[in-house]
């Protein structure tokens, strides 16, 4: 607490109470040559607290953007997040996730972790975690995911696998059976 006082009542007052301006007489104005004095310890002191750490920042992904007016033709590969706008050409390959605003368009492959379409994508769709077809979404290749969410108006053409991992998908399949099952009848034949 800041108090004030003038010389004269700085001799009367006690240490251990705090006097207030309204304690001083109003007779006696302080002068302008006369130094004030300020007090800032506390009237009681209060106990130290342990510091809680702080929390460490989270990583924030940065998104790249392609702009509605772009088109660009090329290969993008990165940890962020993509958002297209515009019109690409090419591949896209990111640690992070994928989108395809509604009117943009993307020719090429797909690698992401996510992926959510709501513009035209023609190309393949490999190894994301989750896929997303919003209404206005036109997709022409094959998606392999763990989940896909087609909603209501979206448009697909090609070959989709979800909810299989790695090791399951990778035999090859012929008319809905193993290729390793269809083989040894093809011999016998």
């Amino acid at each position: 607490m800041a108090i004030f006082n003038s010389p004269q009542n700085n001799a009367t007052a006690r240490k251990d109470q705090p006097s207030f301006a309204s304690d001083t007489p109003a007779a006696t104005p302080p002068s302008r040559e006369s130094n004030a004095v300020a007090d800032f310890s506390p009237s009681q002191v209060a106990p130290p607290r342990a510091a809680a750490p702080a929390p460490a920042p989270e990583p924030v992904a940065k998104e790249s953007l392609i702009a509605a007016d772009l088109t660009i033709e090329g290969k993008i590969e990165g940890s962020g997040h993509v958002r297209i706008a515009g019109k690409f050409k090419g591949d896209v390959n990111v640690q992070g996730n994928l989108r395809i605003e509604d009117g943009a368009r993307l020719n090429g492959g797909v690698k992401a972790r996510q992926v959510v379409v709501a513009g035209e994508l023609d190309g393949n769709i490999q190894s994301a975690e989750k896929v997303e077809l919003l209404p206005s979404a036109v997709l022409t290749g094959d998606v392999k995911a763990g989940s896909m969410t087609v909603a209501a108006g979206s448009k697909i053409r090609g070959h989709v696998e979800c909810g299989w991992d790695a090791s399951e998908s990778a035999a090859p399949r012929r008319n809905g059976k193993a290729a390793e099952a269809a083989e040894p009848a093809e011999r016998a034949s």
